[in-house]
Parts: structure tokens; sequence; C-alpha cells
């Protein structure tokens, strides 16, 4: 047996995540684990005693990523580190993300428990708040190391009940002592589910992941009037509400005019004053768009401009907009990726290209490291939904993919 087909313990695996599972239960049989609770603090908790029994040294940064290292034959070569994110939505399930994390600790028991030793240094990375479902925008703990965003702008973001992440690191105990900065990282892999339906419907184990799409985040605010709901008629009213909604339509075909390469979503929405007898003055959203081209995205941005341009021709309300957030499109390294293709085709696992359509901390690390990621099929494509299931079968060839792309660069010498 090769180093490129060896074969992780896919019982010890499924079991992992099971245990994992268990911390912040959902109510539907997902996940509610949202970063930096105390659940998420317990699931750290778990995955840190996993590291520890594995013989790995646990280190925390300034930002509550956590790294999990084994040492190489010359410790002082830059690490081959793989992992991904313990947090969930508040409505998540129990493999996105997590499937990352336990994935890349089960590479390194296997290691352990056939003996291997690699000239590269091993880390396995637990990434704060990747979601960004309580404190937004997603991926900074990621974002913050690669120096994508500012520490302290980091520190102050709020969550709904005005709490800050910098004050929750503090409280549950996960604020390092390391600083969280760029450092010399030989390549980074990162596994997780597709949350898309293309492997599935193609019969295929593993997505090679070659790059992800462009994005970009608004708040948006329609702006009417209020007004009493059975006094107003017709011609009177500048509501709100009426307005968002053909707004929201109009997103949708902006959508849908792309054929399978936009994405839009008006994720959140809420309409004030707030009451049932009051014609809305206001209303709040968010818009999510995508594009695997930042030209085609900018295209997406223009039309949605026109479009509220147009809702205050036809109904008197005026629209707001403001980028919360935007990506380039990702283009990964390429011997990364051939590296994950190699440790495919040796496990005799049907593979196929794909293009991210989420964004993953990969993302980020893109820019420190060489970089890539490797899919496996989720039912249905579900994902975000306590629904989301990957089988035991498919997480299994998901690491083993991962063991031979990181055994590839690990025992290279410099």
């Amino acid at each position: 047996m090769t180093a490129r087909n060896l074969r992780i313990n896919p019982t010890r695996l499924w079991d992992m995540h099971m245990e994992m599972a268990k911390i912040g239960p959902g109510i539907a049989g997902g996940n509610n684990r949202q970063t930096l609770t105390d659940d998420d603090k317990l699931g750290r908790d778990l995955f840190k005693r996993w590291c520890e029994e594995a013989g790995m040294t646990v280190s925390i940064d300034t930002m509550g990523n956590m790294f999990a290292r084994r040492p190489g034959k010359n410790d002082s070569l830059p690490p081959v580190m793989t992992g991904s994110h313990l947090d969930t939505q508040p409505t998540g399930g129990r493999f996105d993300g997590i499937f990352g994390v336990l994935a890349a600790l089960e590479a390194v028991r296997t290691m352990n428990d056939l003996g291997i030793e690699t000239e590269h240094p091993i880390e396995v990375v637990n990434w704060t708040n990747e979601e960004g479902s309580r404190f937004p925008p997603p991926m900074v703990g990621s974002g913050v190391f690669s120096g994508t965003f500012k520490q302290a702008d980091a520190y102050a973001i709020e969550d709904v009940d005005g709490a800050t992440l910098g004050g929750e690191l503090e409280r549950i105990g996960y604020k390092g002592d390391v600083a969280c900065a760029q450092r010399p990282v030989k390549a980074f892999f990162e596994c997780h589910i597709e949350q898309g339906p293309m492997l599935e419907n193609e019969g295929k184990s593993i997505g090679v992941v070659t790059g992800v799409q462009a994005m970009r985040w608004y708040k948006g605010r329609v702006l009417g009037e209020a007004r009493h709901a059975g006094t107003t008629p017709p011609q009177n009213r500048k509501d709100a509400l009426t307005a968002a909604s053909k707004l929201f339509i109009e997103i949708d075909a902006i959508m849908r005019r792309r054929g399978d390469e936009g994405r839009c979503t008006v994720g959140l929405a809420q309409a004030f004053p707030g009451s049932p007898n009051v014609c809305p003055d206001r209303v709040e959203f968010t818009i999510d768009m995508r594009n695997p081209t930042t030209d085609e995205l900018n295209a997406m941005d223009r039309e949605l401009r026109a479009a509220a341009e147009q809702l205050y021709t036809e109904t008197g309300c005026g629209f707001e907009l403001e980028e919360s957030w935007f990506s380039e499109p990702t283009v990964f390294a390429q011997e990364c990726v051939d590296a994950i293709r190699n440790g495919a085709e040796s496990h005799g696992h049907g593979w196929r290209e794909i293009m991210s359509g989420a964004g993953h901390d990969a993302v980020h690390m893109n820019r420190v490291a060489p970089t890539a990621m490797i899919f496996i099929p989720c039912t249905d494509g579900i994902s975000h939904n306590e629904a989301e299931y990957a089988s035991p079968e498919h997480i299994a060839a998901g690491a083993d993919t991962l063991l031979a792309a990181m055994l590839e660069f690990a025992n290279v010498q410099e």
C-alpha cells in the first residue's frame, strides 16, 4: 500500500461526527452551535482534548483560531495545514465545516496508527466565525489571519444583542495569546460538503474544487410613508413593503437571467413600524449576489440599481443600498488541485472538477499559501438546514483523499 492509497478509519471518523453533534443540538436533528456561544466553547474543548490525545500541541491565537500541530522530521519547515470550522448556522447541520476539521484530525490519527513520519509538520485548524450568522461577515478568523480584515474591526463586530466578537472571545476563554497573523504555510487543504447537488446528481464521490465564485453582500432599505391602513386609499399610499416585494421579484429575475451561474438571495427582511394596521414606512433587508466572474457580478449590481430607480418611478418609495462585503473570485493553486485529483484517482473514487458557489476559509488562505478544497456529496444538496446529511462512505472517501494530498506535500523535502 502506497502513501497515496492509505485508508483512514471510517468508523472512528463517523463516531467523532456523532459525538460532536451532541453539543448544541438543534430541534430537528441538526445543530445550533453558533460561534463563541457556550456550546461553541464545549465543541472547542472536545476538539482540543481529541487533538491532545492524538499527541498534538494546541495553540490558540488572538482571534480564537485553534491550531493543533503534529511535529515533522524537520519541524522548522512550514506546516501543511488543513481544517475548516466547528461553528454552525442557527439551524445548521452536523457536517458543514465540522467534516473538514474532523477529517483532518482523523488523517493525523491514521498517520499515528501507521507510524508515518512527515518531513513537514502538520497543523489542523479550527477557524473562528466562519459562518458569520452571529457576527457578520463570514470567514472572519481566517480573514484576520490572512490580513484581509483588521483584528480591531473584527473585535468590534456586534451580534443582534449588542455582544461584541472580542468580548465573547474573552468570555468563553478562547482569546489566545498567539498573534493572529500570516506565517509561512506549505499548503492548505480544506474538506467540505458540497452544499449543492452536482456531485450527487452525477454519482461522483469527490469534487476537486478549482476555485470559489465572486460574491457581494448588501444591506438595503426601501423608504415609504407610514399611514393608517384603514383610511388610506391606494393612490395615497407609499407602502414600503409592497414596493420592496416588487424589488425582491426583480432581484430573483436578475439571478434567473443568468441560468446556472447567477445567485441572488434576499435572506433577511423586516418591515417597520411593524403594526398590523399601519402601512410600513421602511423595510430593511439583505441581498447576497454571486457569480463566477467579477464582471458579471458588476453587471448584476448595475441591474439592481436600475431596478431601484424604476421602483421610485413606479411607487414613489426611496431606496438605499450599502455594500457590506465583497469577495473576488478565487482560483486555487494548480499543484494542490492536482494532489487532490491524484488522491481521488488512487483510491478509485469518481471525481469531477467543480467551482464552489459558497465562500470558505480557503478563500482567505489562498492569499497566504497554495490552497485547494475537497468536496463530498450531501443528500439533495441540502445545507444550512438541519436535514443536511453526508453518508459515512462519502465522508471516508473525502478523508482518504485528504490524507493522500497532505502526504504528497508533507513529505517533500526542501
